[in-house]
């Protein structure tokens, strides 16, 4: 069985847009800027982003593209996004409007 890890409150989380913050944050986790395969987004740039750890097992997620960190960034500001986390190691991430997030 699979140990759930627990899921922070909004409250405990944080929320950032700064591109420096959200790379330094995904890189210390062992994370990298993925989209999902095959989302597309009305013709602009872009795709549903998500940040893939894969050192549990070495392989990619089969439904994750890799991409390099300008164009996720590219596709996080057209898109207006923020980012929320939690610190403390923990991987929990979520991206999120910056109208949603009061950003």
């Amino acid at each position: 069985m699979y140990a759930q890890e627990r899921r922070p409150s909004r409250s405990s989380a944080t929320t950032t847009a700064n591109h420096d913050e959200v790379r330094k944050w995904a890189e210390e986790r062992g994370g990298r800027p993925t989209i999902v395969a095959d989302t597309d987004n009305n013709g602009r740039e872009g795709g549903i982003l998500r940040i893939d750890f894969k050192d549990w097992d070495g392989e990619q997620d089969e439904g994750l593209e890799a991409i390099g960190w300008d164009r996720f960034f590219k596709i996080f500001d057209e898109n207006d996004l923020a980012f929320l986390h939690s610190g403390d190691g923990s991987r929990f991430n979520k991206f999120v409007s910056k109208e949603k997030a009061g950003s």
